[in-house]
């Protein structure tokens, strides 16, 4: 299968260098996802709508562009950052290492035991500091967080221990503790846009990816691809995030509408999309369209990882929160 037509606007920039806030006297915000109606960040931010509206109770219009047609996260930051044509998305935290090197540790590979301690994370907010770097230095506010898809390695082999991932061409994204801890394992990391993982997984570029099971879906990577290791290495945060320079020109009752939105919203982002990794994956499986593969060396791979995880916390002086995350005992 070649790349679906639907992703072929991601390169394209928009053309506009300015959305007003204001049009006609009615309050327009504009919203971006990279994904279609199901995708659980698209539902989150029509969550986030709906709440904005019954917290704000006046006249307000939101424009949610869908489909990567505002291009792909990365832009969606920048934008946001630059005060133009996005106000608000949901963004990995890899792609604000441009802002604060601190970011994308935030969903690191090996950073939690498992979701209750994800949970346990998130619930004490230990992430305050990174989110009030990228706010001084981006301009933009982590208004919630979302998340909670476990990720595994798709291949277009079988992989089940260490021997097997040594020498892997594997996509990772750009942030460097993803090719860092990676290597760590013996695999062959390479930096390549979401949006072009299908494509050189097709064209043997690349052996494999990473993904929750929503972007396995979503994107079809088992097509090219239909062999799962569960290596379950990392679980998401995906920051709703918001344009300060957009925020502090809305009137304070929205503002404070769309911070109580923000943070409801990623939390039924949340529950959405960590209820739903396992469901995927078993409908996928059982159509045939991929297949689980077990893991059987995660606990050696975690051993490898870990000394790169101390040394870049210390490099981006996040040891602290590396250590208070490490002491929660849930």
């Amino acid at each position: 299968m070649h790349r679906r037509a639907l992703l072929g606007a991601a390169l394209a920039a928009p053309t506009l260098l300015s959305i007003p806030v204001r049009a006609q006297g009615a309050i327009t915000l504009n919203g971006a996802s990279q994904f279609g109606d199901e995708h659980p960040y698209t539902k989150a931010m029509v969550r986030f709508e709906e709440l904005v509206k019954q917290y704000y109770e006046k006249p307000i219009n939101f424009v949610l562009h869908k489909n990567s047609s505002l291009g792909l996260e990365k832009q969606y930051f920048e934008y946001m950052a630059q005060g133009r044509a996005v106000d608000y998305a949901i963004v990995s935290p890899a792609h604000m290492s441009t802002f604060s090197r601190a970011a994308p540790f935030i969903d690191a590979p090996f950073l939690f035991r498992d979701l209750a301690h994800w949970n346990s994370v998130l619930d004490q907010d230990l992430f305050k500091p990174v989110a009030d770097e990228v706010e001084k230095r981006a301009r933009v506010v982590m208004i919630g967080y979302g998340g909670g898809g476990v990720r595994n390695i798709f291949a277009n082999k079988r992989v089940t221990d260490l021997a097997g991932m040594r020498g892997l061409k594997v996509r990772v994204q750009g942030a460097p503790i993803w090719s860092r801890t990676f290597s760590a394992v013996g695999m062959s990391p390479t930096v390549i846009a979401y949006n072009e993982i299908y494509n050189a997984i097709q064209n043997n570029v690349i052996d494999a990816g990473e993904n929750e099971a929503a972007g396995v879906e979503q994107m079809r990577f088992y097509e090219v691809a239909p062999d799962l290791a569960m290596t379950q290495h990392a679980i998401t945060i995906r920051p709703l995030c918001f344009s300060v320079g957009t925020l502090t020109k809305l009137p304070n009752d929205l503002q404070a509408a769309i911070r109580r939105a923000g943070k409801e919203a990623s939390a039924f982002h949340r529950q959405a999309e960590s209820g739903a990794d396992g469901q995927i994956l078993e409908t996928l499986e059982k159509a045939g369209r991929l297949r689980r593969v077990e893991f059987t060396q995660r606990a050696e791979m975690k051993r490898l990882v870990d000394p790169v995880m101390a040394a870049y916390a210390k490099e981006i002086d996040a040891d602290g929160i590396l250590g208070r995350i490490n002491a929660l005992t849930s």
